[in-house]
């Protein structure tokens, strides 16, 4: 077996494992053993269709797309000195990417319980193994932190100066101790509460909740900034203590712009403390942790699903024949309980729900907004982005390979299927989406806009089929989800230019023609209910 540089690199730091009470050659040995497995695996973020011989350095080989991301962050990190802007913008960049990487590839990491059988048979210290279970994920969240931050560091090196450059090294490698501990620790709460299937479903949701905050969370941060004279002044609020890339900012305004303000010293302390607390939390914890672990081998599940009369109804109306209901649950039931699709959908989904605000804020914030006859409530239309990323998905499962009971049904075609799968994710997903929204922007511009929220409602439908001609014309879960690779990924954004044009007549319209709404919504269900019985006629 040949040995790893990583590890003939942590071997120089040896005498720190042992002072710690660390069997440090078994702890390597463990170590040496995941690596050599990693190596035939894939990160999911960049999970594609590869043949089994191009895998071998598969988390190596995705780095480059670090690479690029790391060049936006040089004019930040490189050029001008207001260094709590800046590099709140960058820190903010950094905890993203890497928060998300952790949660997408390195949580199974953290909630691994397949090798107790083997180590806790042996004689190894619960010390040692807990710590070659963190240097396992550390060692690659300092791949992907080298491979983001490197050419940044360097380029701030030349223009700012080693004091900005040791200080960002320093703050990086705590930033990384911080996300670890903190990811863990979110774990362990939800550990000591549920168990079994409801476990592994609340550390979906967990790890869903965690990707959509940290989606909108620069819109948060931005909004702490305000233009004075064409520079960024900051503008502290009680809720500026929450967001952290403003604490490892805070120490380049200290010792590099000589702000020595209450604030900026209070996010200094945080920026040390908090990450060296969040450590030892976890440490102390490890021992609860591991125990708690043991309750991921319990996957009993027992529900019972109730009729429900006005459901069944309502199915009956939506859905023409048996063959479709079938599906129709079928469906709903693969996106209810598909851990994967909830991962790479529902964050997208909160996003498209947050994005129409943003967008209406952003644009209202430089001059007085009067709801009462502004057509900023288009801006709902934003909310149809989740549509085509949702379409895709449909047709990809965790458990694909069980796709072979569709030979088994007596179907002449999968009209129903597809039809079915597509009317569950707009029942499910998309509408109560809309109905929340519809409910919000009623409130602020008036029951005036609910002629155009059907014209909203109706477009979905349309769009929707017109996602599914376009990428979504596969049999529904049937390929895996490593089949998702770029080309696939880029016909969704092809798919936002209709959107735009749909959005735009609508507005045309409702500016510029008498009775245009309603023209407009007439011509809409028309053209959806025949486009609807074109597309899935039955051959």
């Amino acid at each position: 077996m040949t040995d790893f540089k990583t590890l003939q690199l942590l071997d120089k730091f040896r005498i720190i494992f042992i002072k710690l009470g660390i069997d440090y050659d078994m702890m390597r040995k463990i170590l040496h053993v995941k690596l050599t497995m990693d190596e035939r695996k894939v990160p999911t973020i960049f999970n594609q269709n590869k043949k089994k011989e191009d895998q071998k350095y598969g988390y190596i080989k995705s780095l480059w797309i670090y690479v690029l991301f790391g060049l936006i962050l040089i004019p930040l990190m490189s050029f001008g000195q207001n260094f709590l802007f800046q590099m709140s913008i960058s820190y903010a960049m950094i905890i993203f990417l890497i928060m998300t990487s952790l949660i997408s590839d390195f949580s199974s990491v953290l909630l691994d319980v397949r090798d107790r059988s083997i180590l806790s048979t042996k004689p190894i210290s619960t010390k040692t193994i807990n710590a070659a279970k963190f240097m396992h994920i550390f060692i690659y969240l300092t791949y992907l932190t080298v491979a983001l931050t490197a050419i940044p560091l360097v380029v701030s090196l030349i223009k700012q100066g080693l004091v900005f450059f040791i200080l960002t090294v320093f703050e990086i490698f705590l930033i990384n101790l911080f996300i670890v501990a903190l990811t863990a620790i979110l774990y362990m709460m939800i550990l000591r509460f549920f168990d079994g299937e409801k476990l592994k479903d609340m550390i979906n949701y967990v790890q869903i909740g965690l990707s959509l905050m940290l989606m909108i969370g620069y819109q948060v941060l931005i909004r702490s900034f305000e233009f004075v004279n064409l520079d960024m002044t900051i503008v502290f609020h009680w809720w500026s203590i929450f967001l952290i890339p403003m604490w490892f900012a805070a120490p380049y305004e200290l010792l590099l712009n000589g702000n020595q303000s209450l604030m900026t010293i209070v996010f200094c302390l945080l920026a040390i403390i908090i990450p060296i607390i969040s450590i030892w939390l976890y440490i102390k914890l490890v021992p609860t942790f591991e125990r708690n672990l043991q309750k991921l081998l319990n996957t009993s599940k027992s529900k019972k699903e109730r009729k429900n009369r006005l459901k069944t109804f309502l199915l009956n109306i939506i859905c023409g024949t048996n063959e479709e209901r079938a599906f129709y649950r079928f469906a709903s039931l693969m996106m209810k309980q598909e851990r994967e699709f909830k991962l790479k959908v529902y964050p997208s989904l909160g996003f498209s729900f947050v994005i129409p605000f943003i967008f209406m804020f952003t644009f209202s914030r430089s001059e007085e907004v009067d709801y009462s006859v502004s057509m900023s409530y288009l801006n709902i239309y934003f909310s149809m982005i989740i549509i085509p990323s949702a379409v895709l998905m449909l047709s990809y499962s965790a458990k694909y390979k069980a796709a072979w009971i569709y030979k088994v049904f007596p179907l002449k075609d999968y009209t129903d299927l597809k039809k079915g799968s597509l009317k569950a994710f707009l029942i499910k997903l998309y509408i109560p989406l809309y109905i929340v929204l519809s409910l919000i922007f009623c409130f602020i511009y008036g029951p005036r806009i609910i002629p155009d929220l059907l014209i909203v409602l109706v477009t979905s439908c349309l769009y929707t089929v017109i996602c599914y001609i376009t990428i979504g014309g596969n049999i529904p879960f049937t390929k895996p989800f490593n089949d998702i690779g770029d080309a696939q990924s880029w016909k969704s954004l092809i798919l936002l230019p209709p959107l735009g044009a749909l959005a735009g007549l609508h507005y045309f319209l409702a500016a510029q023609v008498s009775y245009g709404v309603l023209i407009y919504l007439f011509v809409l269900v028309i053209t959806n209910f025949f486009i609807w019985k074109l597309v899935f006629k039955r051959t």
